[in-house]
């Protein structure tokens, strides 16, 4: 069945009319009193989370991890929403998201602490040593990641598993991320041209540091220059700790953990020293692309997701944004890897396009790996749908706005 194409994108602060309606609706429904803003408090999103819970919230809140796991969490609750609401300068409908990510990350933080409590195996689950793919976003990460979980050797985090992370009964969390994918493209008709999404198809961790509040997701889509400052000079261990647990308890409840995982988050690569130390068995897969080109998109991708949440966005804001990340990234993981001996291997954006095949057995070489033809044709049923994908379109709007600008 082919997929209708995304609507001309005339600007990078296109906002979509759905979008548009439902922000208009929101703020008059809240001025005429037909609706009750977001209680955007840290208590009040507690207290929201906690109710299923009654006496024993608290200790669904330390299951399964430390008080130094626990404080760090209750900080960043707290510098999030005194960001957002100091800084970002959300309309009605960014109000509404941001209540609606915060209050998931609270409850999905307790579900998650009463199943470890009850089931403290879970976050002890071994596992085989990962391949994790480090590179900037906009750098080719996501077709290699993909590309490497195709293969029937390894195992993958799904959109379902990513952001519905808590286990579920009967594949709710798969229908959940469907109608949720359904809406936002609803909202975003831009969304699936920047960044493909099913809710069974491979997806990266994102969802499972955002969980323990790492800035990455947020800034983003909000304008929150204090909390990415204070979040870049924190040690970002809880986070991964976090990260961890989810990841051992998903590879369990899902059968998997005997299989490599294939990792990628961009934002491993600012984080690298303290990935590589709770994994010091990892392969490395790092992605190469030229910084303006990395730049451009980045941007792109950026106020396509801010645009939808502030009527105030600044595009020179964002520029100087990614000019940012794009050099602590690049320092932080030359850090890392300056110490680092486990197998590596390195791919450009370039030589992906020129050859993916060539590059992807390079790639296992270099790692060690085994190439096998199973693995090899669905990597090429894989490339070979991908040639009329709606990523295409992402590509097309950037040229445009290239000539336009």
């Amino acid at each position: 069945m082919a997929t209708r194409p995304p609507p001309p994108r005339d600007h990078l602060l296109a906002r979509g009319p759905l979008a548009s309606r439902a922000n208009d609706f929101l703020g008059k429904a809240w001025a005429k009193g037909w609706l009750p803003p977001p209680d955007l408090e840290p208590d009040a999103l507690w207290a929201f989370a906690a109710k299923p819970y009654g006496a024993a919230a608290e200790a669904a809140e330390r299951g399964g991890r430390s008080p130094e796991d626990v404080a760090d969490f209750r900080e960043r609750l707290t510098r999030m929403i005194g960001a957002v609401k100091s800084e970002a300068d959300l309309n009605p409908l960014g109000q509404a998201m941001a209540w609606g990510q915060l209050s998931r990350v609270v409850k999905n933080r307790l579900a998650f602490g009463a199943l470890w409590a009850e089931r403290p195996d879970l976050t002890a689950t071994p596992l085989a040593a990962p391949i994790i793919v480090i590179g900037h976003m906009r750098s080719g990460t996501t077709r290699i990641h993909t590309l490497l979980a195709a293969d029937p050797a390894h195992s993958h985090t799904r959109y379902c598993d990513a952001y519905h992370p808590v286990p579920a009964r009967l594949g709710m969390n798969r229908v959940k991320a469907a109608l949720e994918l359904a809406m936002l493209a609803a909202l975003n008709p831009w969304m699936q041209s920047i960044h493909p999404m099913t809710a069974a198809g491979v997806e990266e961790e994102l969802a499972w540091i955002s969980a323990a509040l790492h800035h990455s997701i947020y800034e983003s889509q909000w304008h929150i220059p204090a909390y990415s400052r204070w979040s870049e000079a924190r040690d970002p261990a809880p986070i991964y700790r976090e990260m961890a647990r989810i990841l051992r308890t998903d590879a369990a409840t899902r059968g998997i953990a005997d299989k490599p995982r294939v990792l990628k988050v961009p934002a491993f690569a600012e984080d690298l020293g303290t990935l590589l130390a709770l994994f010091p068995d990892a392969r490395l897969v790092i992605a190469h692309r030229e910084h303006e080109a990395v730049l451009r998109s980045a941007i792109s991708l950026a106020a396509n997701q801010m645009a939808m949440q502030s009527d105030t966005c600044d595009l020179a804001a964002i520029e100087a944004r990614w000019r940012h990340k794009i050099a602590l990234r690049e320092s932080r993981m030359a850090d890392a890897l300056a110490g680092w001996r486990g197998p590596t291997a390195q791919l450009t954006f370039d030589d992906l396009n020129a050859d993916w095949e060539a590059a992807i057995r390079r790639c296992y070489a270099d790692l060690g790996l085994t190439l096998t033809p199973q693995a090899l044709a669905a990597m090429r049923k894989l490339m070979a749908a991908s040639e009329t994908g709606q990523h295409r379109a992402h590509s097309e709007q950037l040229a445009h706005f290239a000539e336009a600008g």
